[in-house]
């Protein structure tokens, strides 16, 4: 399986789970590549016939990394709010075997997303153990989940990204933003210079504050964005970093979007959600 360098530490700690698995395996930290990766070859580890460690190679452990296993689920986050629905549509296999000879692995991806009251469900399910499955809730910060939730798993935290210093252009942008939330001024103008934004500075932009919010999250400030995050409230903190993954997404998606826009957008909301009582 294709595990980050800076993440072998953590499938090591799932070989030596493997042999007891924990119902409920929550990873945070890392990226959302490097917590999929992780979260896929812990679904081989729990059915590969190998001993010791998945191999990769075999039907099983293909079958899982295409994601076409029979005792494999996934809800991504990444793609819609995960809804109840979604959750209940899972909740018949919980009572029956695995179809094969190991476990079956249901991934929440962006558990984040989770609904309310698709959380609820899936802790009443939790309430009711299956022997033969497991689960795997992904998500950057598991302050972000149902505590309850939190409380029910072994948690993993990966390795956060290396440093990288973020380019000066970007860096100008960023700093026109954190003027725009002191003052509301000077923002659009920016913005609407003709050929001042395409998708690239756009997503470097949002990117880049991402990094800041994942600065803040683990005590690491010391630049002046890091430093006004930590100033806000968690709750508030959480609508940021909500709103800047609103934004990557929207910047993703294959459609056209105006970047500009995109920006525009995140600007103000953020903006709105600093000055929240």
């Amino acid at each position: 399986m294709n595990i980050p360098n800076n993440q072998i530490r953590i499938k090591d700690l799932m070989d030596r789970l493997a042999d007891d698995p924990p119902q409920v395996l929550l990873l945070e930290g890392g990226t959302v590549d490097e917590r999929e990766a992780l979260a896929l070859y812990w679904a081989t580890r729990l059915n590969c016939h190998c001993e010791g460690s998945a191999c990769g190679d075999c039907v099983v452990c293909k079958q899982i990394h295409d994601r076409v296993h029979a005792d494999l689920r996934i809800c991504d986050g990444r793609e819609a709010k995960i809804k109840i629905d979604d959750v209940r549509e899972l909740k018949h296999l919980f009572g029956q075997p695995p179809r094969g000879d190991g476990k079956r692995v249901v991934i929440f991806n962006e558990a984040q997303e989770l609904t309310q009251q698709a959380a609820n469900a899936l802790l009443k399910s939790l309430e009711e153990p299956s022997q033969g499955t497991v689960f795997l809730l992904l998500t950057p910060q598991r302050e972000w989940l149902l505590p309850t939730l939190v409380s029910r798993s072994w948690v993993l935290t990966l390795a956060w990204p290396s440093e990288t210093r973020t380019p000066e252009d970007i860096r100008e942008w960023q700093k026109a933003l954190m003027a725009f939330w002191r003052t509301g001024k000077g923002w659009f103008k920016r913005t609407s210079a003709k050929g001042a934004v395409d998708k690239d500075i756009a997503m470097s932009v949002v990117l880049a504050c991402q990094h800041e919010v994942a600065r803040t999250l683990i005590g690491k400030g010391g630049s002046d964005m890091s430093d006004g995050f930590a100033k806000v409230r968690p709750a508030s903190l959480k609508k940021i970093d909500l709103a800047l993954a609103h934004a990557q997404d929207t910047l993703s998606i294959p459609t056209p979007v105006n970047p500009a826009l995109v920006l525009d957008w995140l600007a103000t909301r953020i903006y709105g959600v600093i000055r929240e009582k």
